[in-house]
């Protein structure tokens, strides 16, 4: 029961640490964190340090927001809201994702 009163309270806060079971709380380091955008520059997907992403849409900034979890080349977004979405970095500097095409913006 305390466990989920912490989760509660985390979620109501807007945490961006869970503590959990299984892998979905562990703070992991990968070559992809950093700015992912659209060759138009209307998607852009900031991959955060600490496993959470903001992602905008044309002029709407942080048009969504959430986790995320890398393993090997495979990525998979748990949005605020509920909504999931995968992806597969292709390249250190490209990644596939919801028939878009990322490129790490330098």
């Amino acid at each position: 029961m305390r466990a989920i009163r912490f989760l509660t309270l985390a979620l109501a806060i807007g945490s961006p640490f869970i503590l959990a079971t299984g892998g979905h709380a562990e703070m992991t380091t990968h070559p992809y964190v950093g700015l992912w955008v659209t060759a138009d520059g209307y998607v852009r997907h900031n991959l955060l340090p600490g496993n959470r992403y903001d992602e905008a849409r044309g002029t709407r900034e942080s048009a969504y927001r959430g986790r995320y979890e890398v393993s090997g080349t495979r990525i998979e977004y748990w949005d605020d809201t509920g909504f999931t979405a995968d992806g597969i970095f292709v390249d250190i500097d490209t990644l596939h994702h919801g028939g878009m095409i990322l490129h790490r913006r330098k």
